[in-house]
């Protein structure tokens, strides 16, 4: 993140007295921002001060809309002693951030002075009832008034007595009037500081404190005088035993402790014992703020339709507050909340028109919000009456079809309304309203009521009304695409289809673009003269005929293809494209081609309908953006960009990876000597990538410390050698990727034991003849397969003399030396 300066006003030093109440302000300019800004408050190097929120320590968050500055405060209540020392605030906004520290000092009441004169010659106390008679004869005495002197400068008596000297004592006592000098002595005694004797076990001692997020892992440290001597972990005053949770580990003079996936339990007093001595620490597990990891979008609807705001948070069973308006909504007939593992969602069954406004989700670690919309339904005719021309005594049947079931018409003859009889039914199915009238030979006139009127003639036959918003969608060189609306009159025969047509500006040739009458809205007009400028009209066909033309107010010039499609591919893009999970991508490739391509996206050769993708498409490039990558966004990317039949097309190959699983089934296979040889089975889950290695971890029974033995072993085999005779190894495995270790570690199943090597020892007994020997016979032990040499020595003899040496009753053939 850049460093910027943030701050409007910042935290001062203050010295505060012990008991009161301190405040300090940090303000922070936010008008440059693109997000709210985080502020964090923090004690030490470490320690976060959110964790500890309560009545203690508070704190206050407010906004001015106007200056764009956010007001942070930090309270403490009732200084303690231990609230003493450095603090820092921090705020961070994306790629800004910004800190500053300050001091608190804590001083203890000022006792105020005895006004009495009397009360200066009262023993403390601490002195006995032996420490003396006190004189008062002085008091009684009668004295002179004199002017009162200007005061002075108080002095701190016991500022001057702790730096004096023993023996300047009694005369520093006798110039400030003290006369209780046992008392003097005692209080002296108290503030005198200790100084912290020098610890003969621990070159380094454990931190005051350690903090850390629920779920992560923390280590504390320790470095001793003596490398072999051992140490003992403690939680709470209980010992702590070595697990997959709490790892020793021992690496020359220092010692560590690692707790793994710290919980709240985890939050504790830790000691580390070495013989008598001790060093304490202590552990603060604090939990995560729950963020909002998908947004809140914006919803549009009309009255009636139901509503759902959908938000998606960091982790599952979180606390999430929805709001309106300043007002917390909670379920009701109204409002709906449902929870679905990390997806909340707000529903309004039937929205209107009081529900329009500004729909807040809060969590303690983020907010969002969404704009709702609602707009009032309007009735819309989707199928009209039409005039209708028939036979006396011959059945007629009027039929009118709307956009809303619920709304019901009233029928109307010559302005009267009709009411149903034998000769006439009035039906309502759905959003048809269907009346059959049996009808005389004089012609009559009927209307529909609706919240609009329609009106029939009995009399009349016509063909239906014009279509309607006929626009222009797409322009090339030789084609014209358009698009309508179906005419707000539909005769009984309805509509068979459409005729398209088209002529040059100024001339009055009207071209039929289509033999036969097309069924759909839009239509791609083919084969026109390039460079030209043309008018266009569109016709509804059905039994009755032709109806009146729609026709385009302005020409269109068709253009020649300036440029042709081409896509410009950027260099990191022509390989695989690869990035972590939950890392943001944004791809923006640029593109030519006069006039305006199209550009389309597919996956895998399907269309992109993925929702947390997103496209945007300009004049000259096109940008794919991924707010949080996921594995299933993984896969072959095409972009196509096409004017008519000129057609471009790139594939993007885009790899999401993650870090591996822990090995599979890890055996001790073989041990021989002070060599153990080692197998495993690749991880199911290679975190969509392919394994570079392994890391092989050993570890002694005993002392349960890890050391390693192989980092990236390629191989899902080794073999660990210099193994110590008579220990007893458990083995580690980790995966690894380009995303780093695996989390987790596959343990080995069994063990691997090193026995003492040789055979049983075998005794030789060489005997002497005592007249002749200088020394007496001797045992000596040797091991199997070693050399073994036995010699004597002889005197008093003059030539050589004969020897045998017998191993219990097996025969040992002389040799020629002086040796057997």
């Amino acid at each position: 993140s850049e460093l910027t300066g943030l701050f409007v006003e910042r935290p001062e030093s203050t010295t505060v007295i012990k008991g009161k109440n301190v405040t300090f302000v940090a303000k922070v300019d936010s008008s440059d921002l693109l997000r709210k800004p985080n502020m964090k408050w923090l004690k030490g190097k470490w320690l976060d001060l959110g964790s500890k929120a309560g009545k203690h320590v508070q704190f206050k968050e407010t906004y001015d809309r106007n200056s764009k500055v956010y007001t942070y405060e930090m309270s403490i209540i009732k200084v303690v002693e231990g609230d003493a020392g450095g603090y820092r605030c921090e705020v961070t906004s994306k790629d800004k951030c910004d800190s500053c520290t300050f001091e608190v000092t804590v001083e203890a009441v000022q006792e105020e002075q005895p006004a009495n004169i009397l009360d200066a010659f009262k023993r403390s106390g601490d002195a006995g009832e032996d420490a003396g008679d006190l004189d008062f004869s002085a008091l009684l005495k009668k004295r002179e008034k004199k002017a009162r002197d200007e005061p002075k400068e108080e002095v701190d008596v016991w500022e001057i007595l702790k730096d004096a000297k023993p023996c300047d004592y009694e005369k520093i006592a006798f110039d400030y009037g003290i006369t209780d000098l046992r008392g003097l002595l005692k209080r002296l005694k108290k503030m005198k500081k200790v100084e912290p004797k020098k610890s003969d076990a621990f070159l380094k001692k454990l931190e005051q404190c350690y903090s850390v997020d629920k779920g992560k892992r923390t280590q504390m440290h320790v470095e001793l005088h003596d490398p072999n001597v051992q140490v003992k972990w403690l939680k709470n005053g209980v010992e702590i035993k070595p697990s997959a949770k709490y790892v020793f580990e021992c690496v020359g003079n220092k010692r560590t402790l690692t707790i793994n996936k710290c919980n709240l339990s985890d939050d504790a007093a830790y000691e580390c014992v070495v013989g008598e001595e001790k060093s304490f620490t202590e552990v603060f597990v604090k939990e995560p703020p729950v963020t909002i990891t998908k947004l809140l979008d914006d919803v549009h609807v009309v009255v009636g339709e139901k509503v759902e705001f959908e938000c998606e948070v960091s982790e599952e069973g979180a606390n999430v507050k929805w709001m309106k308006d300043g007002v917390e909504l909670t379920k009701d007939g109204k409002y709906r909340i449902k929870k679905d593992g990390k997806k909340h969602t707000l529903v309004i069954n039937e929205a209107t028109i009081e529900d329009i406004g500004m729909y807040y989700v809060y969590t303690n670690g983020g907010e969002s919000k969404g704009e709702l919309e609602v707009e009032a339904k309007e009735l819309e005719v989707l199928q009209s009456i039409a005039d209708l021309s028939v036979k006396a005594c011959e059945q007629a049947m009027f039929k009118c079809e709307v956009s809303d079931e619920k709304v019901v018409g009233k029928w109307f003859k010559d302005g009267v309304e009709v009411k149903p009889g034998n000769r006439i039914k009035v039906s309502h199915i759905g959003r048809y309203g269907i009346t059959f009238l049996p009808l005389s030979s004089s012609p009559l006139n009927y209307s529909l009521s609706l919240s609009l009127s329609l009106s029939l003639s009995l009399s009349l036959s016509a063909p239906t009304s014009e279509p309607t918003r006929l626009t222009v969608e797409d322009v090339t060189d030789s084609t014209c695409a358009l698009k309508w609306r179906p005419p707000e009159r539909v005769g009984a025969g309805g509509v068979d289809g459409y005729i398209i047509e088209w002529c040059k500006e100024g001339e009055d040739n009207w071209v039929a673009a289509n033999k036969e009458p097309v069924d759909k809205n839009t239509y791609r007009v083919k084969g026109l003269p390039t460079g030209e400028k043309l008018l266009f009209r569109v016709v509804a066909m059905n039994i009755a005929g032709r109806s009146p033309p729609c026709t385009m107010k302005q020409s269109v010039t068709v253009r020649e293809i300036m440029e042709y499609p081409k896509i410009r591919l950027p260099r990191q893009l022509r390989t695989k494209f690869i990035r972590k999970v939950g890392e943001k991508i944004n791809l923006v490739i640029p593109f030519q081609g006069k006039p305006r391509p199209v550009v389309n996206w597919l996956k895998d050769g399907e269309p992109l309908e993925n929702k947390s993708v997103g496209i945007r498409t300009s004049d000259f490039d096109t940008i794919l953006f991924i707010r949080s990558a996921e594995r299933d966004h993984s896969g072959t990317y095409t972009l196509s960009v096409q004017i008519d039949n000129m057609q471009d097309k790139a594939d993007i190959h885009i790899q999401i990876v993650d870090k591996p699983g822990p090995p599979i089934n890890v055996m001790v296979t073989d041990v021989w000597g002070f060599n153990a040889a080692l197998e495993w089975k690749p991880p199911k889950d290679t975190g969509n990538t392919d394994i570079t290695g392994y890391t092989i971890q050993k570890a002694d029974k005993k002392t349960q410390g890890w050391f390693t033995v192989y980092e990236h072993n390629r191989r899902p085999s080794c073999t660990a050698s210099d193994l110590v005779m008579g220990n007893e190894y458990s083995f580690r495995v980790f995966s690894e990727n380009i995303c780093g270790l695996s989390d987790e570690v596959a343990f080995s199943k069994n063990t691997a034991i090193i026995g003492k090597t040789g055979n049983t020892l075998q005794y030789y007994t060489v005997l002497y003849p005592p007249t002749r020997s200088r020394k007496h016979a001797r045992t000596i032990a040797v091991q199997i397969q070693y050399q073994l040499g036995i010699s004597c020595h002889f005197s008093g003899v003059q030539s050589k003399p004969d020897h045998m040496a017998y191993p219990y009753v097996s025969e040992v053939a002389g040799s020629d030396g002086n040796h057997g």
